[in-house]
C-alpha cells in the first residue's frame, strides 16, 4: 500500500505535479511513519512548492533524526536554508553532508556559494532606521498565525491545528506569546505538563524549532522564520509545568514587531538615558514616566525630617545610633540588650564584652527569668 503511493508520488513529482506528490507523501508517510526516505523526499516537493520554513526544513529535520547518515536530507536542508538566506545554517548542514558524501561535487559547489553570500553580508553596512525608546521591554504580544496557507500536507496541518483546506483553525493547540528587551527576544509556548524528553528545540540563524511529541497525540510543530537574525550558540529554552520558555539572543539589537519575518525594515532600538542619571527607568504600562530614583530620594528625605514622639522617637533614636556606630558598638549594643533582657544599652564593648550585662529593672518593677 504505502509503495503504490510512492511510486505515485514519484510520477507525480517527474510530472511537476508537486502539490499532488506532497499529498501522496503525506498518505505514505501516515502508514510507515519512520521512513526517513519518504521525509526527504516530501522535502524536495516542498522546495519545488517554495514551502521552506514549516515544510520542506521540517520534513528534512524529521528525515536526518531518524537517518543521521542520509547526505540527501542534509542537501535538501541546505537548499531550503539558503531559499530562506539562513546561509550559516545551510553551511554548517551541508558540510555535515559534504562528510556523509564525500564524492557528491554539489555538496562543494553550495557551501562555496554559501561562503560568498556570508562574506558578501559581512560587508555590508547596516541599513536600519534608528529611533530612541525610554522603554526596554515590549509587553508580550501574541504572534502572528499563519496566513494563506496552501498545498500544507495533512500530517503539517494536524500539527500546526489547521483543517484540511488550509484555514487556520480558531484555537491552535498551544497558545505562544513573545516579548523582547533590546539584546533579546523571549517566545513562550503555553503547553502545560509537558514531559522535558518530550520536546526538541533547534535554532538555525534565523528560524526557530519547536517540536513537541507526546505518545498517542499528533505531533506538535512550530517552526517560523523569525523576524530578525539569532546567534544559535547563545540561544537556549527552558521546559517548564505550565509552558516552555524559549530566549533567543538576536544577531542586532533591533525592534522585532513580531516573532516571524514579515520582511518589514527593521529599527534599531536604543535605549534612552537621562544624562543626569545611570540607572535605567523601570519598564511601565504607565502612559506618564515616573523618576523612581528622584521619588526614592524624596522618600528617605521625609523619613529623616519625620517627628516623632514617645517610643517611636526613642526607637528612631536607638536605630540612628547602630546605624552610625562601628562594629563594635554594634556588637556591644546587641550584647548589652539580650543579657540584660532589654534593660540596658551599652556602646562601649571594652566594658561589656568581657562581662555578662546584668540588667536592672525599672522602679516598681520585678525582673523574671523565661524559662525556653
Amino acid at each position: 500500500m504505502a509503495s503504490d503511493l510512492v511510486t505515485k508520488a514519484k510520477e507525480a513529482f517527474i510530472d511537476d505535479h508537486f502539490e499532488l506528490a506532497v499529498d501522496l507523501y503525506s498518505q505514505a508517510i501516515a502508514i510507515t511513519p519512520n521512513n526517513a526516505e519518504l521525509f526527504a523526499d516530501r522535502a524536495q516537493a516542498n522546495i519545488k512548492l517554495r514551502n521552506f520554513t514549516a515544510e520542506a526544513v521540517a520534513d528534512a529535520n524529521k528525515a536526518i533524526e531518524l537517518d543521521p547518515s542520509m547526505a540527501k536530507a542534509c542537501m535538501r536542508k541546505g537548499l531550503a536554508c539558503m531559499k530562506l538566506e539562513e546561509y550559516q545554517t545551510a553551511k554548517a548542514t551541508l558540510e555535515t553532508g559534504a562528510s556523509l558524501a564525500p564524492g557528491e561535487s554539489r555538496f562543494t559547489r553550495l557551501i562555496k556559494e554559501c561562503d560568498e553570500h556570508i562574506a558578501k553580508e559581512a560587508e555590508k553596512l547596516p541599513k536600519h532606521a534608528t529611533v530612541e525608546t525610554t522603554e526596554s521591554v515590549v509587553p508580550p504580544t501574541e504572534s502572528k498565525s499563519l496566513d494563506n496557507v496552501t498545498a500544507v500536507p495533512k500530517e503539517t496541518q494536524l500539527a500546526f491545528n489547521l483543517s484540511y483546506e488550509g484555514t487556520p483553525a480558531v484555537k491552535p493547540k498551544y497558545r505562544h506569546e513573545f516579548y523582547q528587551k533590546p539584546e533579546e527576544a523571549v517566545a513562550t509556548i503555553f503547553a502545560k505538563g509537558i514531559p522535558a524528553e518530550n520536546v526538541s528545540v533547534d535554532f538555525g540563524e534565523q528560524i526557530l524549532s519547536v517540536s513537541i511529541d507526546i505518545p498517542g497525540e499528533a505531533a506538535y510543530s512550530f517552526q517560523p522564520r523569525l523576524f530578525g537574525k539569532i546567534i544559535p550558540q547563545k540561544c537556549k529554552y527552558e521546559v517548564m509545568s505550565t509552558k516552555i520558555e524559549i530566549q533567543l539572543a538576536k544577531a542586532e539589537s533591533i525592534h522585532w514587531t513580531c516573532l516571524e519575518y514579515t520582511g518589514e525594515t527593521a529599527v534599531v532600538q536604543r535605549p534612552s538615558v537621562s544624562s543626569d542619571s545611570h540607572k535605567p527607568s523601570y519598564p511601565s504600562s504607565n502612559m506618564r514616566c515616573k523618576d523612581w530614583d528622584k521619588l526614592e530620594s524624596q522618600m528617605k528625605k521625609e523619613e529623616k525630617e519625620e517627628k516623632l514622639e514617645g517610643d517611636a522617637a526613642l526607637n528612631k533614636f536607638f536605630r540612628g545610633i547602630y546605624k552610625d556606630g562601628d562594629d563594635d558598638a554594634r556588637r556591644a549594643m546587641m550584647k548589652s540588650f539580650v543579657e540584660s533582657n532589654g534593660t540596658v544599652l551599652s556602646t562601649n564593648w571594652n566594658e561589656v564584652g568581657t562581662k555578662k550585662v546584668e540588667g536592672s529593672p525599672p522602679d516598681g518593677m520585678e525582673l523574671k527569668q523565661w524559662e525556653h
